[in-house]
């Protein structure tokens, strides 16, 4: 399942990079938290209070990652932000040690495996400092998240914890661009922008969005979080093929060798001694 989510998050990256041009990072999160929000309403409507709370929680943290991904995209190539963000498996395990948790060794090895991959991807595109900097914010907050994500799921029914997340996402969202683009005519122009691109943007809302967060949610209960991380490596590899196939960004033999490294490390983490990544001191 974990690879399912992944696969279509990869296929998100030229999406978002391709919307970047017309639209904002907020307002692409805006308008693809709203339609996947409205799709999982009668969910987080029997969702209950304790619910609401962590999926509150869990939704701030998300959000700050999707934000500043899609604002990294306007900045660096799609290529570029996938292995970026691909650093929060590298982050994963340590962010454990701070919920004073002990860390698996064979886990740490197979996340700087990843990483190294990762790192030789990411040597195919040119860089931007903000562009950057915004994109290892986006996996320093996707990190606390896979964290957060596995310390909740079990408590909670994963459609309603889903659905609670994406509506919260959808309310600050939303709130955001009307505080800050009340009084600008850009904000009179974005029914235009949007129908420019309504059929990516229901393809990020509905499935990547709405189906992902509860596929992610149910997924995670088995998996722990360490783990789960080294999976979501294959998030770059998969986001380096669709940029290819639909942007035709360039992947040379660097990327090709780190993309192997990436997949060598999933198989690696799998075929270890069944640990989990950092448990329970």
């Amino acid at each position: 399942m974990l690879l399912i989510v992944t696969l279509v998050w990869g296929t998100t990256f030229p999406l978002l990079k391709s919307l970047s041009v017309d639209l904002s990072g907020v307002e692409i999160s805006a308008v693809r938290f709203l339609l996947a929000a409205v799709c999982m309403l009668p969910f987080a409507l029997r969702a209950p209070r304790r619910t609401w709370r962590d999926g509150g929680l869990l939704g701030l943290v998300a959000l700050v990652s999707y934000v500043t991904q899609a604002w990294g995209l306007q900045h660096i190539s799609s290529n570029r932000s996938a292995f970026i963000t691909g650093l929060n498996v590298l982050m994963v395990p340590f962010l454990g040690l701070l919920f004073g948790n002990r860390i698996s060794w064979w886990i740490v090895g197979t996340a700087c495996v990843a990483c190294s991959g990762i790192g030789l991807m990411s040597w195919e595109g040119g860089g931007n400092m903000a562009g950057d900097a915004a994109t290892l914010l986006c996996a320093i907050s996707y990190a606390v998240y896979v964290v957060l994500l596995t310390q909740r799921t079990n408590h909670h029914d994963s459609r309603q914890l889903a659905a609670t997340q994406i509506v919260v996402m959808a309310l600050i969202a939303a709130g955001w661009i009307g505080v800050t683009s009340a009084a600008s005519p850009v904000l009179a122009t974005l029914p235009a922008r949007v129908g420019k691109h309504w059929l990516a943007l229901t393809y990020l809302g509905l499935v990547a969005t709405a189906a992902m967060l509860v596929l992610q949610a149910r997924a995670q209960r088995h998996v722990s979080a360490d783990k789960a991380a080294v999976i979501y490596a294959m998030e770059p590899v998969f986001a380096a093929l669709f940029a290819w196939g639909l942007l035709g960004e360039f992947m040379g033999w660097r990327g090709i060798v780190g993309g192997g490294l990436v997949v060598l490390a999933m198989i690696a983490s799998e075929i270890a001694p069944p640990k989990r990544i950092f448990s329970t001191a």
